[in-house]
């Protein structure tokens, strides 16, 4: 998609297709009112007989008369008083799938309605790019060549009915990049196991170091196992595919600011491990990095945006496999910070993982640190899809993500963190056991992460729901990249 901002009088354009936004009981935006008096009332006549209330609903009206606009899309917002910026999402959504199945290739979108729907016009403009073009994504990478057909690019032009102050133009910059980088966390998580292996992700790290002069180290199964990754090392042990552990450095803020450290888990197939999974749907482990392509997708948006921000990325990837030298449950193994793990069952690999991680970040004394993970599907069972899991040792840290996320439409709920649920995690035979039994599963998981991440804030962010759709939909959503995107925009300032 290609996009512009206008002010421009929408009653008198000649375009394709023009777009107007319809909030429910509420007076009319001047620019619904200007083409509707065009049209000699007959918009708003067909808007209330034909135009359901819910939001997302469309209505199509082709030749309006007294409209040169070849055809008049309407999208109902629903009630401003109920209107949060996810509805504001699926109704934009709604919009960029419309146009891309009726194969329009210029769209002008009237954006009068946006201030009243969340109360600034810059915040409702970066959701608009970044929804519409997340809602044209199209994975075509594997396809054969008959099926994998270029699409004609799409003009979006967003009206306004003055000139566009500078801050439109940086919103729109912002939803661009956040677009950007949620395609990259997508088609990362929609590549099948046998594309994306643990040196696929090192490889996409190393062409993000080139494009953006980023800082990049790879470190190998010798490397890992010279920086004494024991943990990480023995979820890798039953797979002949190398592992990788990826460390990117973006520095864009001042030269001795604390960075922010993400750390993502990249687990490219999970199959449990000798702890073997049920055979249904396994395929879907294939997206058990997500975590990790998330965080080269915010690399990617913070990099195109250039903020000025110091950020590390940290990724362990490898895949969990059976064989004979695959890692077994009551084996005890020593991770990185000398604290010795009893694995009682293999198929919680992802802490395993990331604790080794999280030691590392230590040496960046970070600001904070996030670990986004695929870790639980007790996470699923507590939130459902809808929602990410968000535990964290540092309430502020908290509370800034909550908000970055109901900002930006992706929404996290926070889950307790008492020292009660460290009891679950007692070993007889080590300093503490890789799982903690079935009551609370998210929150032990957490718990055991947290032991390796006393030295600083953080906060984990349990994806294991939201990071993919399974059924008809089946496919990475690009998930937490919003909520990511729109914590370190506000951690810059902008």
């Amino acid at each position: 998609m290609e996009f512009s901002i206008k002010a421009s009088a929408p009653e008198k354009l000649r375009t394709p297709c023009l777009v107007l936004l319809h909030l429910v009981g509420q007076p009319a935006s001047a620019q619904f009112t200007a083409v509707d008096t065009a049209s000699g009332g007959l918009l708003e006549k067909l808007v209330k007989r034909d135009l359901d209330d819910k939001t997302g609903s469309l209505l199509s009206i082709p030749a309006l008369p007294g409209v040169p606009a070849e055809r008049v899309l309407v999208v109902s917002l629903g009630a401003a008083e109920a209107l949060q910026p996810q509805l504001l999402r699926s109704s934009l959504a709604a919009i960029g799938k419309w146009i891309a199945g009726n194969k329009v290739t210029s769209a002008s979108i009237c954006c009068g309605a946006l201030p009243a729907a969340l109360t600034d016009a810059a915040t409702g403009l970066r959701l608009a790019a970044q929804s519409l073009v997340d809602a044209t994504y199209r994975f075509d990478a594997i396809r054969g060549k008959v099926e994998n057909k270029p699409r004609s690019p799409v003009e979006l032009n967003f009206l306004f009915d003055a000139k566009p102050a500078a801050e439109l133009r940086t919103a729109l910059e912002q939803g661009v990049a956040i677009a950007a980088g949620q395609a990259l966390t997508r088609d990362l998580g929609n590549l099948p196991a046998n594309y994306c292996t643990p040196a696929t992700l090192a490889d996409t790290a190393k062409s993000l170091a080139h494009e953006y002069k980023l800082k990049l180290k790879v470190y190998d199964r010798q490397g890992i196992e010279e920086l004494g990754m024991g943990s990480f090392l023995a979820v890798a042990q039953g797979t002949q595919e190398e592992p990788r552990f990826i460390t990117l450095e973006y520095k864009g803020g001042k030269a001795k600011a604390a960075p922010i450290v993400l750390v993502g888990k990249g687990v490219t197939f999970d199959s449990g491990g000798i702890s073997l999974k049920p055979g249904e749907a396994m395929d879907e482990m294939k997206f058990d990095m997500c975590g990790a392509a998330s965080v080269l997708g915010i690399f990617r948006t913070v990099a195109k945006l250039g903020l000025p921000i110091n950020l590390v990325g940290l990724i362990p990837a490898t895949e969990n496999l059976p064989s004979g030298t695959a890692v077994k449950p009551g084996d005890v193994v020593t991770s990185l910070s000398g604290q010795t793990i009893e694995i009682l069952n293999t198929d919680a690999e992802g802490r395993l993982i990331l604790c080794d991680a999280l030691t590392y970040a230590e040496r960046y004394k970070p600001a904070c640190v996030i670990d986004i993970a695929t870790l639980t599907g007790a996470c699923i069972i507590a939130l459902g899809h809808h929602t990410s899991g968000l535990l964290a040792n540092d309430d502020a840290l908290a509370a800034e993500l909550l908000t970055a996320g109901r900002a930006a439409g992706d929404r996290a709920w926070q889950l307790p963190l008492f020292d009660e649920y460290q009891e679950q995690l007692k070993s007889n035979f080590a300093d503490l056991a890789n799982i903690g039994g079935r009551p609370a599963g998210s929150i032990t998981a957490a718990c055991f992460l947290s032991r390796f991440a006393k030295a600083y804030r953080w906060a984990h962010l349990d994806i294991a729901g939201t990071a993919w759709k399974s059924g008809a939909d089946k496919g990475a959503t690009g998930r937490p990249v919003p909520l990511l995107a729109e914590f370190l925009i506000r951690q810059a300032g902008q």
